[in-house]
């Protein structure tokens, strides 16, 4: 805490014999500290709902959290529309609900569900924080205790004023520390639900007398996928193993067609020679 008194303001002269003191009183102070404080947990959730009523279900939200013993952080309902171009309220709500009831909180949301879209739960250890500002809080609270009593009985004009440049600066950094436990203290006894609520007719298929579209577009587009895959996995089989084995085959036959056609030529010659010779002598 010593240290903690060279920061931002500097010190006057005069009173370094009762910064030593200080700094004896502030160690003091935090070896007092318990080596243990109770865990804090900082634990929320995200859950997004179908229902039949999203209004309705806004209004029992509410009720649930004040129930509770929590409140409404935030609220939102808008329009949105189906498929089919109705409109149809949507929303969206955040509440706050003591910790030990996150659970009992989550399973009356889902209740009356159509569905469950998605849930999550997340949760941040922050003993470790807390507890590190406890000792700071502790340590600047002894830095003002002293700083007053020099206040009381300075009576030189310099000193006065560096002494309450200090002290109006451990004031300042006990407010903020003790805003910052009060966060974590709030976060940590109350639970934050966020909840999206969507109405049942915007997750319905397009139906037109009796015919679901959306159902035969989706079929459809499944197919395509499907043919897809399929004529890229005959490509990749053909390349790779189909046409390498023809190739294999065709070869040795086609060597064989060569050979033969190479006889049947040369002998074709022969006789087509052996035929001229034979029409030049009948003609002498």
């Amino acid at each position: 805490a010593g240290d903690s008194m060279d920061m931002g303001v500097p010190a006057a002269a005069p009173m370094e014999p009762m910064t030593e003191e200080m700094e004896r009183s502030n160690s003091a102070g935090t070896s007092g500290m318990p080596a243990t404080v109770e865990r804090m947990v900082i634990q929320n959730a995200d859950i997004s709902v179908v229902v039949v009523d999203p209004t309705a279900k806004m209004e029992s939200i509410t009720a649930l959290a004040e129930q509770m013993g929590g409140f409404v952080v935030s609220s939102n309902l808008y329009q949105t529309h189906t498929n089919n171009g109705i409109k149809v309220p949507e929303g969206s709500i955040t509440i706050r609900v003591p910790a030990e009831k996150l659970e009992q909180a989550l399973n009356a949301i889902k209740e009356d569900a159509v569905e469950v879209q998605s849930e999550n739960r997340s949760g941040q250890d922050v003993t470790r924080e807390y507890t590190d500002l406890r000792s700071r809080l502790k340590n600047f609270e002894a830095a003002e205790e002293q700083l007053a009593k020099i206040m009381e009985d300075a009576t030189d004009t310099e000193q006065v004023l560096a002494t309450f440049q200090q002290l109006t600066y451990y004031r300042e950094q006990i407010e903020i520390v003790k805003g910052q436990m009060q966060y974590y203290e709030e976060s940590s006894s109350l639970s934050a639900i966020s909840i999206r609520i969507v109405a049942e007719e915007t997750i319905k298929p397009i139906e037109i007398g009796g015919w679901k579209l959306s159902i035969t577009a989706s079929e459809a587009i499944q197919d395509l996928i499907n043919y897809a895959q399929g004529f890229v996995q005959f490509l990749i089989r053909f390349i790779i193993f189909t046409l390498p084995v023809l190739i294999t085959l065709f070869i040795p036959f086609y060597l064989v067609f060569i050979f033969f056609r190479f006889l049947w030529r040369k002998s074709k010659a022969k006789k087509v020679a052996k035929k001229t010779k034979v029409e030049s002598t009948s003609e002498k």
